[in-house]
């Protein structure tokens, strides 16, 4: 018996010692999706799909504790799977936290599709974001026991009335919106802004029952709008003044709400906690939100069937996160000697 361990027990040394000296791999840019359909490829697509058919991210590579493995191909560019909600923050730091990946050089695309404010944008627009917001953490009572002078019963934490921060709320989780690098951003913007974006019939009819607000009856483009995350899936015209409030509270009046979603704010607290390690680079982040369908009503129709009707611009919106991303992503990619130590801006 001896004679057969001892072997055994050489090869599994070698083997750790060549695996705690081979080098961490460094993706180039990893896009993060938050969910998909079935199959990474050919079936019905959801956020991950197009990435993974049209930028041949043929190759896997499994990260211990990720739901999802990533996918990539031979340009540096890696994809994720990040998971619905808040709970993203989970797979996003448990892969940043991986020895086996070197990202403090690696650019994010943070995308995937969105309820778009009929106010900014139609469906399938594509909005990059300069602010981030939580949209979960505060006070809240039922509307049947709001005050009548309070247009909605959500109060942040610490506060007594809607839209009042509190100066002594100490214990209050901090913070409650993130700000990307300006200048990335705005460059992200102007160099995709041109971009056309693929329409559909249903689209198309869809934006036009929303006679009541011209930005949604044009189709859709690229804009600069910000992303309020919350975990709650709200819907309607008062909890969309409610969003809007929210941000231009939590930014002093700097961001506009354009696009909700459920995972932002999370991933957000991820990565800002990974930049905190000297794991990854924060003003290398990007978020791309797509609208798939609106967050409020069209006139004569109520909050509560426009919630759970299908999304109108389901296809639009991931046609545009992959067209309007891709031309991010292509371009750091491929020009990688010019990106590497110096972040594109404007």
């Amino acid at each position: 018996m001896k004679l057969t361990t001892l072997p055994v027990a050489l090869c599994l040394g070698a083997f750790a010692s060549a695996s705690l000296s081979a080098a961490p791999v460094a993706p180039r840019v990893m896009v993060v999706a938050t969910f998909e359909i079935g199959k990474d490829s050919g079936d019905k697509p959801g956020e991950f799909q197009f990435w993974v058919e049209r930028e041949k991210l043929a190759g896997t590579l499994p990260i211990a504790g990720v739901d999802h493995p990533l996918r990539f191909n031979d340009q540096g560019v890696y994809g994720a799977v990040s998971g619905t909600t808040v709970r993203s923050a989970a797979d996003i730091l448990t892969l940043g936290l991986d020895p086996s990946l070197d990202l403090t050089k690696t650019y994010w695309l943070i995308n995937g599709i969105a309820g778009v404010d009929p106010a900014d944008a139609s469906v399938g627009a594509a909005a990059w974001a300069r602010h981030v917001v939580d949209g979960d953490i505060a006070y809240e009572i039922d509307s049947r026991e709001t005050p009548a002078e309070w247009p909605y019963g959500i109060v942040p934490i610490g506060g007594r009335t809607p839209n009042q921060i509190p100066g002594n709320a100490e214990w209050a989780p901090k913070p409650m919106s993130w700000t990307l690098n300006p200048s990335f951003v705005q460059w992200a913007f102007e160099f995709t802004r041109d971009t056309v974006i693929p329409d559909s019939d249903s689209a198309r009819k869809h934006r036009a029952l929303y006679t009541d607000t011209p930005e949604a009856l044009k189709p859709a483009r690229v804009l600069l709008g910000d992303s309020l995350g919350s975990c709650r899936y709200w819907h309607g015209t008062v909890m969309t003044r409610w969003a809007n409030d929210w941000t231009r509270l939590h930014t002093a009046g700097k961001g506009n709400f354009v696009m909700t979603n459920m995972e932002d704010q999370g991933i957000c607290l991820a990565l800002t906690r990974l930049a905190r390690l000297g794991k990854v680079d924060f003003n290398r982040v990007l978020f791309l939100r797509t609208g798939s369908n609106f967050c409020t009503p069209h006139p004569g129709q109520k909050a509560s069937q426009s919630m759970t009707e299908e999304y109108s611009g389901m296809l639009p919106a991931l046609e545009a996160a992959h067209a309007v991303g891709s031309r991010v992503v292509r371009e750091i990619s491929g020009n990688w000697t010019r990106y590497e130590n110096q972040i594109p801006s404007r």
